[in-house]
């Protein structure tokens, strides 16, 4: 978006000065004019420099590739801003990063019509509510303007969506160690991002399948949380469970600000050995509660790592470059493409623990 105003900003100037210059030079003594002659030819050149400046206005949009997210300001999308900046700068494409100040969904699905309102090259979004942004995706897509998102395997309305895990494997994973840390036995609770988000919820309804398969013993406490993008939020939530539930075992929290505020109630309540937290997580955020012990394992893919792929997808889209299984993704390898869903995979999951956080936290993840 700064790109845009700057043209905008660029363009104003050019009028500006377009106009003085002719006052100035028709004004001059050598060259006498009456004054409707002046105003005639005035007139003639503001047509001609507004018209530059509609122009102007039009190309605003000709290189940028916004990538919208959940929210700003937290580590992974600042994470994930900076490999979309670097990926901007490999492909020559203006690809810049803005997001709601809320995990809001209808926040979200505004800054998208604000970008189709004006007609930017190509929009990506990670999803707050896939089903909200539907219509707007539609109206994208009239209007000529391609879509992809990440975290969304089953999104409408959109071109391509890129993703770094198998959602199935992914939960499976997670509920794994969290059966492994709960002697397989017992309650837990379960967090995501919020109730719309589609990644987390595909996650918890994987994870939650696996447990009633493989470990009969354990026994979800209560419905799950929509508080994952939310520090205090799923603290206030981890504090009221653990009250209702004393023999609470385990919290499963997908969203990387929520996890720390799971482990910070547990912490709190002086409940480390006795519940086992677990979930997707920043490792600059949650480095001091995993060396401490209360956060007991996490998995992620690399936010930066994947600010990248969507840039680079969006270069092979706006190029109508093929996109085939087997391909070889521009630096992340082989990659799996479903042209039916139209989702790309390419399986990158990193374990965060004691003996990593250190040196991810230093890459500024």
């Amino acid at each position: 978006m700064t790109q845009i105003h700057g043209h905008l900003a660029n363009a104003q100037i050019a009028c500006r000065e377009l106009i003085l210059s002719a006052i100035d030079k028709f004004t001059q003594p050598k060259l006498p004019m009456t004054k409707p002659r002046f105003l005639k030819h005035l007139a003639i050149l503001s047509l001609l420099v507004c018209t530059q400046f509609v122009t102007l206005i039009a190309r605003a949009g000709d290189n940028d590739v916004p990538v919208v997210v959940k929210i700003g300001g937290i580590p992974w999308f600042t994470a994930m801003g900076k490999g979309i900046k670097e990926a901007g700068k490999e492909t020559g494409l203006n690809a810049t990063m803005l997001g709601p100040t809320t995990a809001d969904p209808a926040q979200q699905v505004r800054m998208v019509e604000d970008l189709v309102a004006r007609k930017v090259k190509l929009i990506a979004v990670v999803p707050n509510d896939a089903k909200a942004l539907e219509p707007v995706f539609q109206r994208a897509q009239e209007a000529g303007i391609p879509v992809i998102t990440h975290e969304s395997p089953d999104q409408q309305g959109n071109t391509w969506d890129i993703e770094m895990i198998d959602n199935k494997e992914f939960g499976d994973l997670y509920m794994k160690e969290l059966a492994k840390h709960m002697g397989e036995e017992g309650e837990y609770m379960v967090v995501v991002g919020g109730l719309t988000v589609p990644l987390h919820n595909a996650w918890a309804d994987a994870a939650i399948a696996y447990q009633k398969e493989h470990y009969p013993k354990m026994k979800l406490a209560a419905d799950r949380f929509g508080t994952g993008e939310s520090l205090d939020e799923t603290k206030r939530v981890t504090q009221d469970t653990i009250l209702a539930h004393p023999n609470l075992k385990g919290a499963l929290v997908f969203g990387s600000s929520g996890v720390v505020g799971a482990a910070q109630a547990v912490k709190d309540a002086g409940k480390k050995d006795q519940i086992a937290v677990i979930g997707t997580c920043s490792p600059s955020q949650a480095r001091k509660l995993i060396n401490e012990g209360i956060i007991r394992e996490s998995y992620i893919w690399n936010p930066l790592e994947a600010g990248k792929a969507i840039v680079q997808l969006a270069k092979m889209v706006i190029d109508g470059t093929p996109i085939v299984d087997g391909m070889d993704f521009p630096g992340l390898g082989k990659a799996t493409v479903d042209p039916q869903k139209r989702v790309i995979r390419v399986i990158k999951v990193q374990p965060i623990n004691k003996e990593t956080v250190a040196e991810l936290a230093a890459m500024g993840l």
